[in-house]
């Protein structure tokens, strides 16, 4: 099992560029060993506080605490909106308009899922997210773009179920976008959820100053990006 790399690392918090595939805690009848922070526990053998998660089939960065004091800490600045982040999704169609914001409370599903709220549905929670399309191409008479995304707030599949909300599900969405699964989606390089963290924005906690720290592109990624800007 390969090691896992460190983007950011100090006295009270780190970042790890997580790869996809792998649960961010043990997930429900799985082996607790095969989750991120258990791995991340081990390779450094010291215990570590999940501050925020990301799906198990996104790419990117994933920061967590050192201690108590900084993970209490962290979690007041994710409640504040002090912690920003940033991911980029390839969606199998052109959000229009091409720049905004897209304010839809969601709500808890069947089976894990969310779904767009009703108005003035009981127990819906308010979420935003901007995007801005930064290239589209032309792919077998469809359209596929680039879009990165600010999420505003942190509800689980938010920016999954944003998008899909504006007719633009993300390539390979095994949830919200099966007709990405198929073709002629299934030609293209990539065989995961084609969303990454690339980005996010630490304020400052306790003595440790803020700090902005990137992800680079996975493999799989850049793959599917040279693809795309191949055939155009």
């Amino acid at each position: 099992m390969s090691e896992l790399i460190l983007l950011a690392d100090n006295r009270r918090w780190l970042v790890v560029d997580k790869p996809a595939g792998i649960a961010a805690i043990p997930a429900r009848d799985e082996d607790p060993a095969q989750s991120l922070r258990h791995r991340l526990q081990a390779q450094l053998g010291v215990p570590l506080w999940v501050v925020h998660r990301i799906d198990r089939e996104t790419s990117g960065v994933m920061l967590f605490a050192r201690d108590a004091q900084a993970h209490r800490e962290l979690n007041l600045a994710f409640s504040n909106a002090q912690v920003h982040k940033s991911y980029l999704a390839w969606t199998a169609a052109l959000p229009q308009p091409a720049q905004g914001r897209i304010a839809l409370a969601l709500h808890a599903a069947r089976k894990g899922k969310m779904r767009p709220a009703l108005p003035g549905e009981a127990d819906a929670k308010s979420a935003c997210t901007d995007y801005v399309v930064e290239q589209h191409w032309r792919y077998a008479e469809l359209d596929i773009a680039r879009v990165r995304c600010h999420p505003r707030s942190g509800r689980q599949h938010q920016i999954r179920v944003h998008l899909r909300s504006r007719e633009c599900p993300i390539l390979r969405d095994a949830l919200y976008g099966l007709q990405t699964l198929k073709a002629p989606f299934d030609r293209l390089p990539i065989q995961r959820l084609a969303l990454h963290a690339p980005a996010i924005a630490v304020p400052a906690v306790l003595e440790q100053p803020p700090q902005t720290i990137h992800a680079p592109l996975p493999a799989d990624l850049i793959a599917l990006q040279t693809a795309l800007d191949l055939q155009a």
